[in-house]
């Protein structure tokens, strides 16, 4: 039986071009500037991330009226609504815009279609930070669908003067039911110009989609609330893994798991550092799955360059993790 143990290794998994940027925002910011240096929410969703750039100085706030007047404030990943860049202004902070430039897209869009007096399906879950952000740039014209199921029963204005968007880190299967449910009520309903689905969700899904029908147990390395992350383990499932289970770190791995287990699933989402999936395969490997194999779907390469206010060492400001 131990012979046939064995790890399945979904690629890609981990860090995105976006939440890549947004780290070494920080980082370079504390290199620059000199810590403290303070952030507005969590720069990336994954607890790891958070702790190791407090160690080096940096400090997490809910809103911007905590950080001191005059200092410099980072605006994480998932985006800001106009409020709080206004907000930011006002106390005079030096605001380093960290926001992953595909977010960017969506709000752009959604200033569009409410420039057009269009109103605007948010696909998306209600007090998540990219859903705030976007809802913000437009509030008279975003109604946010939390579900498919809300679907069903949100009300519009004028049905021939609606367009869907949708949060990037979303499951597509389900945002892909909840528009075509939306559609049914509202048939003249308008697509965004391209799929808003980030393409580092969508990559990590199909992997993961790979894995899943063959695996046993499938472990999902990212934290609680890290909508992609969560989106992995309920994908896994609905793709014939027999269970699975999402961990911050190694350590979480219960034993009871893995018993009668031969083939295990890995990943991690998009906000996850490559060590916490090193640790995870360690782990596996001292409880007999040492025979890894990868499972590659897509190849990624993207790469963006770092906020403005941090660009004048363009050649090392783009470089994406592996």
């Amino acid at each position: 039986m131990s012979g046939h143990k064995r790890v399945l290794l979904a690629s890609p998994r981990g860090y995105c071009a976006g939440v890549d940027r947004a780290v070494i925002a920080v980082e370079k910011a504390l290199e620059r500037f000199g810590a403290p240096v303070y952030v507005r929410k969590q720069i990336v969703h994954n607890i790891h991330v958070v702790t190791e750039l407090e160690a080096q100085g940096a400090i997490f706030v809910e809103e911007v009226d905590e950080v001191p007047e005059g200092a410099h404030v980072v605006f994480s990943a998932h985006g800001v609504s106009p409020a709080v860049v206004s907000a930011a202004s006002d106390r005079g902070l030096q605001a380093i815009d960290a926001t992953c430039p595909l977010v960017t897209k969506v709000h752009r869009e959604a200033v569009r279609f409410a420039r057009d007096d269009f109103e605007i399906l948010l696909i998306g879950h209600d007090g998540h930070e990219e859903v705030e952000g976007t809802a913000g740039e437009a509030p008279d014209h975003v109604t946010v669908v939390n579900s498919p199921e809300e679907a069903d029963r949100v009300e519009v204005r004028d049905p021939s003067k609606v367009v869907w968007l949708s949060q990037t880190t979303l499951s597509v299967d389900e945002t892909m039911e909840t528009v075509r449910r939306l559609r049914e009520r509202f048939p003249q309903m308008a697509d965004p110009p391209s799929d808003d689905i980030c393409y580092a969700t969508q990559n990590r899904q199909v992997a993961i989609k790979k894995v899943a029908k063959d695996a046993d147990l499938v472990i999902v390395v990212g934290s609680a609330n890290s909508s992609n992350s969560v989106r992995l383990v309920e994908v896994a499932l609905e793709y014939g893994a027999k269970a699975a289970y999402r961990v911050d770190y190694a350590h979480e791995i219960e034993q009871a798991w893995l018993d009668g287990v031969e083939t295990v699933g890995v990943t991690s989402g998009a906000s996850v550092p490559e060590v916490l999936v090193t640790e995870v395969l360690d782990e596996l490997s001292g409880a007999g799955y040492r025979d890894v194999e990868q499972v590659r779907t897509a190849e990624e390469d993207l790469m963006f360059s770092l906020p403005k206010e941090l660009r004048d060492d363009r050649a090392r400001g783009g470089r994406v993790r592996t």
